[in-house]
């Protein structure tokens, strides 16, 4: 035997029976077949059954908010940064410490 014959024979399937192939065909044509009218109708009712949602009123509530806060335009602060702007060119912005403090440590605990 020869090298090439004796390698194909690893390389490739036999080719087996041919009615053998169809049983095994039919076999999986017969597996594939869907229910009869009664178990889709089980399936059917199941399916409606397991399907229902219900979303809770808080998720309800922060949809709607989170709609309408979309839909608000930003807040123009440009007057207040503009005089603030102007107060520490000018070195009248006063610093408040005991307000800043506080915010520091309500950020921190």
């Amino acid at each position: 035997m020869s090298a090439i014959e004796s390698t194909k024979a690893g390389f490739f399937p036999s080719t087996g029976n041919v009615a053998t192939k169809k049983s095994n065909q039919a076999n999986k044509a017969a597996s594939l077949q869907r229910n009869d009218p009664v178990r889709k109708a089980e399936l059917d009712n199941l399916a409606q059954a397991d399907t229902k949602v219900s979303i809770n009123d808080g998720v309800k509530d922060f949809s709607r908010i989170k709609k309408i806060a979309d839909a608000t335009p930003a807040p123009d602060n440009s007057d207040k940064i503009a005089a603030l702007k102007k107060q520490i060119q000018d070195g009248s912005y006063k610093i408040n410490y005991e307000g800043l403090a506080d915010k520091m440590l309500a950020t921190e605990f």
